[in-house]
């Protein structure tokens, strides 16, 4: 069982999703305006930035159901990037989508030869994501969707991680016993699987692009 985000790819830099953002509002950003737009949306806790997100009253309800419709994921989001000092008219929105949007999205250097190596190993994999969205686009934009045997995606089976029965899902789908699953994350939540009785192996917050530690993945699996 492999995590998405954080675990085989990450959102770009912020700095393009704000220059994207920018292009599509048709809003010319002074110089190194984006750079200081990018850091307080990060400030905010955004995915990719590795902080604690901000959230505030009034999407707060949204936020605690963000993995589970599609509908909260978008106003909890929104909600979230509304707060970012020095944004312009429609920021919010436009940078929300980029977070949506397949090319919006970077495959992390070793995640590819992990894939490939436990298909030729016949070892088969579930993708068990915490998302209010549907991500196979960004898998196949990222060339592994077809290396990715099950997708649980939270938004789709009604259960966010750490609860118990993502994980059990999961593994009935996958016909294999909790003991004999490693579940691969980057947080606590994916640490829950250990409640099944599943291994779990967890990984550093890693930039877009980089080497994530996978390797490590396939010595213990393959």
């Amino acid at each position: 069982m492999l995590d998405f985000h954080g675990t085989l790819a990450q959102l770009e830099p912020l700095t393009r999703s704000v220059e994207l953002a920018a292009a599509r509002c048709e809003v010319e950003l002074p110089p190194y305006h984006g750079t200081l737009i990018a850091d307080a949306l990060g400030a905010l806790g955004w995915p990719g930035s590795g902080l604690p997100p901000k959230v505030l009253p009034f999407f707060a309800t949204a936020w605690a159901d963000r993995d589970l419709t599609e509908i909260d994921h978008r106003e909890a989001f929104i909600g979230l990037a509304s707060q970012t000092s020095g944004a312009f008219e429609g920021f919010a929105e436009a940078v929300y989508d980029r977070l949506c949007a397949p090319d919006g999205w970077v495959v992390y250097a070793d995640t590819l030869p992990l894939l490939e190596s436990l298909r030729d190993a016949g070892v088969p994999v579930a993708v068990v994501s915490n998302i209010g969205f549907d991500i196979r686009p960004v898998a196949k934009h990222l060339g592994f969707d077809h290396l990715v045997d099950h997708w649980v995606l939270s938004y789709e089976v009604g259960w966010c991680k750490p609860e118990p029965a993502i994980f059990r899902e999961a593994c009935v789908r996958l016909k294999v016993d909790p003991e004999d699953c490693l579940m691969v994350g980057d947080t606590l939540a994916d640490a829950g699987a250990k409640e099944l009785g599943c291994r779990t192996y967890l990984l550093p917050h890693t930039g877009p692009g980089e080497i994530v530690g996978l390797d490590a993945v396939r010595r213990i699996v393959v």
